[in-house]
């Protein structure tokens, strides 16, 4: 018996597993474009309906008689509510009493505009543009009528909300801190070099201070940061721990404003890296092991192992030496504090504030030209103050009194005099 043969349709048996998937990725895109507009559809009836509570409880029930009522339904009228990072347009019921307009608590919180700034701040600093700012939130529907989403409306709510934010942290009262370390750096951005101070109380947590602004990073801005500190408060009479990444103007600054009271350090990884680079490739490994033993080695032991790789390098590589011996006492100012090792890591450089400053440095590239040195400051405050909101206490805080300890006792030593009421 022959056998019957059939051909077989290669191309409709093997099917692309995108093509197989492309109806349903679309069916999903769909869906949730309308699972947005209808969370935001639902949350503008639960808004609606809040404000008719309040109605409520201010005029009582509808078509009830009340004698002791004190207020009127009034209809309704057009006003607007943030939602969403916008502002949409509702139908808000009045009520009126005594011939004025009675406020309803769920409007006054919802037609408040700080979140909306507050969100146009967030979505600025993290790259969105002004034009592509609507774009950036959820679909709302073609039914909801909003605003407040053009690139001029939020230009000018981020100059508004960055000014105010700028305005407030450089005015805030910093007596109330008690300081026990104190780091400064700076950034250039664009024509400008901002500086930046860093606090960090008796209990390890940290605060950004404040900032300036000016062409270079001299002594007489750096002066005019910490005149302005002092005059919010910061306190010059006893002495601060602060932790320098080797900068002569910051050093000059520092020692006119607290004289002996400031306890300088060097920072551990900025006087490693001017080291090496005084040296070729392959001189650097062996020289590398000696500084990080010396610096993880008690005081004495690190004064004479950083003096023997002095004399070693003298000869052939003298900048190198010379790098060495610079400052040399002041890179083991960490050392002489009887601190544990895990709060002496954290103390020994300047990361801590150079991790707050590269959170500012991502600003270069969102802003393509920079208008004066005001829009510098507006800028780099949002940058410190969104990464403020992430800050952890210092690593080794638990062994913060012996740093406290220590500074005190440097007190009597200096014989300097802290009156009780100003000790925190």
């Amino acid at each position: 018996m022959k056998r019957e043969s059939r051909t077989v349709d290669r191309s409709r048996q093997v099917e692309s597993p995108t093509q197989r998937h492309l109806p349903l990725v679309d069916l999903l895109i769909d869906t949730r474009a309308e699972l947005m507009e209808l969370a935001v559809a639902s949350g503008l009836k639960v808004l609606t309906t809040m404000l008719e509570a309040d109605r409520t409880a201010l005029c009582g029930p509808r078509y009830q008689h009340q004698a002791a009522r004190a207020a009127s339904r009034a209809g309704r009228v057009a006003s607007e509510v943030i939602l969403g990072g916008r502002k949409v347009q509702i139908r808000r019921p009045r009520v009126r009493a005594g011939g004025h307009e009675v406020a309803l608590p769920t409007f006054e919180a919802f037609a408040d505009t700080d979140p909306l700034n507050g969100r146009v701040v967030e979505q600025m600093l993290i790259g969105v543009a002004t034009r592509q700012y609507g774009r950036s939130l959820e679909p709302t529907g073609p039914d909801v009528q909003t605003r407040g989403t053009s690139k001029s409306a939020v230009s000018r709510r981020f100059v508004a909300k960055t000014a105010a934010q700028l305005t407030a942290w450089r005015s805030t009262a910093l007596d109330a801190l008690d300081l026990v370390a104190l780091l400064i750096d700076g950034v250039h951005i664009g024509e400008h070099c901002i500086v930046v101070a860093l606090g960090i109380d008796h209990t390890g947590v940290k605060h950004a201070l404040g900032l300036w602004d000016g062409s270079t990073e001299n002594a007489a801005v750096c002066q005019s940061l910490l005149a302005d500190l002092q005059s919010r408060g910061l306190r010059t009479d006893r002495s601060l721990l602060v932790i320098l990444d080797g900068s002569k103007a910051i050093h000059k600054a520092v020692t006119q404003t607290w004289g002996p009271a400031a306890l300088i350090h060097r920072c551990h990884v900025h006087k490693l890296r001017n080291i090496l680079e005084q040296l070729p490739e392959g001189q650097r490994p062996w020289v590398r092991a000696i500084v990080a033993r010396a610096y993880k080695a008690e005081v004495a032991t690190a004064r004479r192992l950083l003096q023997d790789l002095a004399r070693r390098l003298d000869d052939r590589y003298p900048s190198a030496a010379r790098s060495v011996r610079e400052g040399l006492e002041e890179t083991l100012t960490i050392l002489t504090l009887g601190l544990s090792d895990r709060l002496r890591q954290s103390l020994a450089t300047t990361n801590a504030i150079e991790s707050l400053i590269s959170r500012t440095r991502h600003v270069k590239r969102n802003v393509k030209r920079w208008r004066g040195g005001h829009m510098v400051l507006r800028w780099t405050a949002a940058a410190i103050l969104e990464a403020v909101k992430g800050f952890r206490r210092l690593k080794g805080h638990k062994d913060m009194p012996k740093l406290v300890a220590a500074l005190r006792a440097r007190d009597q030593q200096l014989g300097i005099v802290v009156s009780v009421e100003n000790v925190a």
